[in-house]
């Protein structure tokens, strides 16, 4: 009894001291689509398993995204609930089902296609993808009213590393630039309050988000953990279009980024910086553990957080 009631006392001390908590975890399995809100999710050498494992590319192989085909945003696509367990293979029954306005329901088999599309690209990369077949294509054409096609990351034959610059030996598939990218809720609803009208978080479109800390103390991140996982906050998240598109309407406005281009501007945050005309919302990170061999790698909602180096400003974080 003494020693369950030392667990607990030990327990209920960590919980105290915890920087934040996570209160929600996203996955965006097709690129530039709607996410998936998930109680836990496996860690992979790319990030999460199953994000942005997809991609819809033009007929020459280029990605599409929210910021030219804001349509996407109303694309939601499931996965089986079970696909975010630790260790869970797909069957021959297993689908990832694509639903958008006016379109009838699109099922792509979870077992990995046979044909191989040379050529995809999306910002710096190019190589390979599989394709995941007529029917997508079709689907997509339709849906877009342009030439498309559906493709998934060739894990087996490809690599996507990201810019060393900012972290070494850490690969990503088709996201824009780290595996990772963490907000506040305090952030967006500090930023909220500047807004006439307030935004949801899905404007952002972050893997990770936080709760219980102040606002944008995410900027000053270097290192945390999360459970038992080491993370590191690599760069601060430069914001391009996106956030102004409704993702429940893919209508863009000149909001939330003529607000944060007032205050959270390099000009505002860096000004002896360079880059002084991006504007910046979350933090990208990497976490150490995910390259390493091991069991039981799920992150959940609830986990602490505790921050184990910061910066002092966002003037002295890396962007």
């Amino acid at each position: 009894m003494e020693k369950t009631d030392a667990s607990s006392a030990a327990a209920a001390a960590a919980a105290a001291v915890a920087d934040a908590k996570i209160s929600s975890i996203f996955i965006y399995p097709v690129k530039s689509c709607r996410g998936i809100s998930v109680p836990h999710a496996p860690l992979t050498p790319t990030g999460f398993r199953w994000d942005r494992q997809w991609l819809v590319v033009n007929q020459r192989g280029r990605a599409y995204t929210q910021r030219v085909e804001p349509k996407l945003a109303l694309v939601e696509v499931n996965l089986p609930a079970e696909a975010f367990s630790e260790g869970w293979e797909p069957t021959k029954t297993s689908y990832l089902e694509i639903k958008a306005p006016g379109m009838d329901l699109l099922k792509i088999s979870l077992c990995k296609p046979p044909k191989v599309s040379d050529g995809v690209s999306v910002w710096e990369w190019s190589g390979s993808a599989l394709d995941e077949g007529d029917e997508a294509s079709k689907w997509f054409t339709n849906y877009l009213g342009k030439p498309s096609r559906m493709v998934r990351f060739n894990a087996a034959s490809e690599t996507r590393p990201v810019n060393p610059v900012y972290a070494q030996g850490y690969s990503i598939m088709f996201s824009d630039m780290f595996p990772f990218m963490l907000a506040s809720q305090g952030s967006l609803d500090e930023l909220n309050k500047l807004l006439k009208e307030p935004v949801p978080m899905n404007r952002f479109r972050p893997n990770i988000l936080v709760d219980g800390c102040e606002p944008f103390s995410e900027d000053l991140w270097t290192e945390i953990k999360i459970s038992q996982f080491s993370f590191q906050g690599v760069r601060l998240c430069s914001r391009c279009k996106v956030p102004t598109i409704n993702q429940d309407t893919a209508i863009a406005g000149p909001e939330p980024n003529e607000t944060l281009m007032k205050n959270r501007s390099g000009k505002v945050l860096r000004p002896d910086k360079k880059q002084q005309g991006e504007i910046y919302f979350g933090q990208n990170m990497v976490c150490k553990e995910s390259l390493t061999e091991g069991k039981a790698k799920l992150v959940k909602v609830g986990d602490p957080i505790f921050v184990l180096q910061k910066v002092s400003t966002a003037a002295e974080a890396v962007a």
